[in-house]
């Protein structure tokens, strides 16, 4: 008898409790990623751009910049430049300066940053590009760019040294 009683208001229960709306006020719990700064959902105009940093000898890594020095010069010149986000990621690379014989074996970076194509955004790439050769003497930075393509992939733009 009980159950024939409590029957009807547990299904009704279990219908109200699947009726539920989320609070329209409330902010989502993750991010859309598109449409804000970092996340936008076009990315027409927009630029990627890869710069390549040798941090020392490979075969010294007591000699050169100590990753230190790389994070402060990350916090100093590249972060207020470019707030909403860039990556950077360990290489091995080789170059062979002016007048050298054969190329260095370096401990590198490469940093990268998408960001809408602007001149004052090419601005603070060369910027950071020149605070680097400041800092260290290195007679380059390699710049490799490439257009954004609305589906994200990138389109080969541009090298400089």
């Amino acid at each position: 008898m009980r159950l024939r009683l409590f029957l009807p208001i547990w299904c009704f229960a279990a219908v109200l409790a699947g009726c539920g709306h989320p609070d329209p006020l409330k902010p989502p719990l993750a991010p859309t990623l598109a449409g804000d700064p970092a996340h936008p959902g076009q990315t027409a105009g927009w630029v990627e751009t890869r710069l390549y940093f040798g941090l020392g000898p490979a075969d010294h890594p007591d000699r050169g910049v100590s990753e230190a020095n790389w994070r402060d010069f990350l916090d100093r010149e590249v972060t207020p430049r470019f707030p909403d986000g860039l990556s950077v990621a360990d290489l091995y690379g080789q170059w062979q300066g002016k007048g050298k014989s054969s190329p260095e074996r370096l401990r590198s970076k490469v940093l990268i940053i998408d960001y809408p194509d602007s001149q004052e955004n090419r601005e603070k790439i060369e910027a950071i590009r020149a605070a680097w050769k400041k800092m260290t003497g290195d007679q380059s930075v390699m710049r490799i760019n490439a257009h954004l393509t609305p589906g994200g992939e990138t389109a080969p733009l541009l090298s400089e040294r």
